[in-house]
């Protein structure tokens, strides 16, 4: 028999979407499954952020996905058929779609979030969570999905509260987000004002003030109780099954989209994979699209601004954004065939400068 296989107690390490996925699955098909946190408590390097769930990697809905992988829609979703995008020449582009662009959901430990109805559900299953508990050298067998070990992108801004009506701005300048966006998204009088930084991490704080200052003038808000917040994102490409047979999951097996930094639905897909411990179907379901997302990645930053204008100029001509994307994201041969060249131009980061601050140097292990 398969060290990873068995009918032995399940270890998870990392109660974030993927760990509770794993442990939520694990536990209704029979398993006794123990969760190890080293947080006190789930959510705990979100700050009731916005994020998105992307509905456009596949042809079908992304909640409907989730439904089918098993886990109950218990948190809060709300769907975004309607972007505006902001140009480096600072033109405004409105895009709508048929279906939703992606769902917005909130990150944390509070009520509604994602990861709250992930502990609740976990918890209803049976399954153990010890939190302010981790383990550095999981058994054999175990799932390990205690999140990014390396920073490849990093988010920075605020979350605040704000009379202004629901709306979702994205901006594509590198003076805002070098190789990255920036964005504002407002939902039922709360609002999360981000950068994504895939250069340049230690100038943080002035892109992060550029950000405020273009979306104010744009939008013409008030932050009310602002609390800054800051995360990394690592991406890479991790075989589930590596030594000491364990199964890798979420962002500490890298799955993260490496264009745009979505993660959210790699998280719980690779979370049901080990559940099953099966590692048969990651090669199609998550290593191929995530191979694609490395050769994007790569077209994304040589483009550069001459690149944000052709997206926007070609997003514009489609009469469904949404299914355009789809083929951007798409896995195909020719992506396979240039992924090992591309693959090589993913370098380790520059060293930190002395006494340092930054988000990115506070993240690393």
């Amino acid at each position: 028999m398969s060290p990873m296989q068995g009918s032995e107690a399940l270890t998870v390490v990392g109660a974030g979407p993927a760990g509770l996925t794993a442990a939520i699955l694990a536990r209704r098909a029979g398993r006794k499954v123990v969760v190890y946190e080293r947080r006190q408590d789930v959510g705990g390097r979100f700050h009731d952020d916005f994020q998105g769930i992307e509905n456009w990697s596949s042809r079908g809905d992304a909640l409907d996905e989730l439904r089918s992988l098993g886990i109950e829609i218990t948190f809060e979703a709300t769907p975004f058929n309607r972007q505006v995008c902001i140009g480096p020449d600072g033109r405004e582009h409105e895009f709508h779609s048929p279906e939703p662009f992606y769902y917005l959901v909130r990150r944390g430990p509070g009520p509604g979030t994602l990861d709250s109805s992930l502990k609740e559900q976990a918890l209803a299953a049976g399954a153990e969570i010890r939190f302010g508990e981790t383990l550095r050298h999981p058994p054999p067998g175990s799932v390990v999905a205690w999140g990014p070990r390396r920073a490849d992108a990093m988010a920075v801004g605020y979350v605040f509260e704000t009379d202004l009506p629901d709306c979702a701005f994205a901006v594509l300048n590198d003076r805002l987000a070098p190789r990255g966006y920036a964005y504002l998204l407002i939902h039922g009088g709360k609002a999360t004002l981000a950068t994504c930084l895939w250069r340049d991490f230690h100038n943080e704080a002035a892109y992060l003030e550029r950000t405020v200052a273009l979306l104010q003038k744009r939008v013409g808000f008030t932050m009310h109780r602002p609390q800054r917040f800051g995360s990394v994102v690592s991406f890479h490409v991790r075989r589930p099954a590596a030594a000491g047979h364990v199964f890798w999951a979420g962002e500490a097996a890298g799955a993260q989209d490496a264009l745009w930094g979505f993660g959210i639905r790699y998280a719980i897909l690779s979370g049901k994979l080990a559940a099953s411990l099966d590692a048969r179907l990651w090669e199609e379901m998550i290593g191929r699209p995530l191979r694609a997302s490395f050769v994007n990645r790569f077209g994304y930053d040589r483009a550069g601004t001459l690149g944000y204008h052709w997206l926007l100029w070609r997003l514009a001509r489609t009469r469904n954004p949404r299914r355009y994307l789809h083929r951007v994201y798409a896995p195909s041969w020719w992506k396979r065939a240039v992924f090992p060249l591309v693959d090589r131009a993913f370098s380790p980061r520059e060293p930190a400068p002395a006494h340092c601050c930054c988000t990115w140097c506070a993240e690393q292990p």
